[in-house]
Parts: C-alpha cells; sequence; structure tokens
C-alpha cells in the first residue's frame, strides 16, 4: 500500500469524525432552538469542540497539499480557511466563536444552524470523495 493509500484511509477516518462532529453542532444547536439546552451550556459544548475541528479539517488539508493532490486541497481547503478566519477573529470580549449572549440578542442561531447544516453538506459529500479515493488506491495498488 503506498502513500496514497495511506492517505485516504486517514483521511476517511477523519472526515467521518469530522461528520460526526457536524451532526453533534446541529443537534446541540437545535437543542438550544427548542429550548432544551440554555446559551451557556451550548455555546460551551460548542466552543470546546471548534479548535478541534479547525485542527483535524487542516491537518487533512496540508496532508493532501504536501502528497500532491491539488484538486482534492482546492476543493478542501476554503472550509478551512473559513473555521481559522472565525476562529481568528472573534471578538475580543466573547467567550469562543459561539458567544452566550450574541446567540440570542443578534439572532444567530438561525445563522449558525445554516453554517452547521452545510458543513454538514460538505462534510458529507467529501467523506464519499474521499471513500472512492481509497478504493481507487488500494484496488490500483494491486
Amino acid at each position: 500500500m503506498g502513500p496514497d493509500g495511506m492517505l485516504f484511509i486517514f483521511s476517511l477516518f477523519d472526515e467521518g469524525a469530522l461528520l460526526f462532529l457536524a451532526v453533534y453542532f446541529v443537534i446541540t444547536l437545535s437543542d438550544l432552538e427548542c429550548d432544551y439546552l440554555n446559551a451557556r451550556v451550548c455555546c460551551d459544548k460548542l466552543n470546546y469542540w471548534v479548535l478541534v475541528e479547525m485542527v483535524c479539517h487542516n491537518l487533512l488539508s496540508l496532508l493532501l497539499l504536501c502528497l500532491g493532490h491539488w484538486i482534492l486541497f482546492i476543493l478542501y481547503c476554503p472550509l478551512g480557511a473559513w473555521f481559522t478566519y472565525r476562529y481568528l477573529r472573534k471578538p475580543s470580549g466573547n467567550i469562543g466563536v459561539f458567544d452566550p449572549t450574541e446567540i440570542h440578542n443578534q439572532k444567530l442561531l438561525k445563522t449558525y444552524m445554516r453554517q452547521s447544516l452545510a458543513r454538514l453538506g460538505f462534510h458529507l459529500v467529501f467523506f464519499f470523495v474521499f471513500l472512492y479515493w481509497m478504493i481507487y488506491s488500494l484496488v490500483k495498488g494491486y
């Protein structure tokens, strides 16, 4: 098995974890929308995973770049750049990317929900893209 096979096996596991995390974000935000969680608990739960999500996504982008998969890198990288931008540009008074005082006052809950659903769709598509490339690279090796 070559480096491409190892890359796509890793990418499948990484993308599966990111897909699970996107579902977790959607469920947690929907719990806040239905008043099953208060804003503080919801934002604490989500802010805990923001850095993990950003690192996992950018690590896979870096691996795609290093191993020469330019088209996949160009398609996969913008979401990681957006994660990094959001993380670095959070206001100084906020506790994290998700802030409990702003999530209801500025009506950001609907925006966060749309972003989470878009991320869910993105990760679902790339899960199957990486599954295809994993199978292709493993069959090509024989």
